[in-house]
């Protein structure tokens, strides 16, 4: 399994709104499950209607890439989706009921296995 680590208020957007696309300037050939790490640090320039997310350095969501393409004017994905970088497709985004709070990392991330085994026990619990 592997972790994303997203400023925020991109994370919450991925997590508690409709986000479903990472923009990054790199591609990935990876596909499957990734923890969504909201990053210690904001993204200052993004502008936010409403309070700004509090919860950082935290794993908030899991989410599935399923796909990642390259464009050059954004608009095929939507209003989430920039110029000229890669868009990762997110699919099956389910929130988790608590933060696992954990120190994040640049690029695709392997966790610890007991943030993995923290953040799996609440999504058995959910189902529940």
């Amino acid at each position: 399994m592997k972790a994303l680590t997203i400023r925020q208020p991109w994370a919450d957007a991925i997590a508690h709104q409709t986000k479903r696309l990472e923009n990054r300037t790199w591609k990935t050939n990876y596909r499957g499950l990734v923890l969504i790490h909201a990053a210690a640090a904001p993204d200052r320039t993004a502008i936010v209607y409403g309070p700004r997310p509090d919860t950082r350095s935290a794993v908030i969501a899991t989410a599935r890439i399923s796909d990642c393409h390259y464009s050059d004017d954004g608009r095929c994905c939507g209003p989430w989706g920039d110029e000229n970088v890669y868009h990762w497709t997110l699919t099956d985004v389910s929130t988790l009921p608590e933060p696992v709070p954990c120190k994040g990392r640049l690029g695709l991330w392997t966790p610890a296995a007991d943030i993995v085994t923290a953040v799996l026990e609440q999504e058995r619990e959910a189902v529940r």
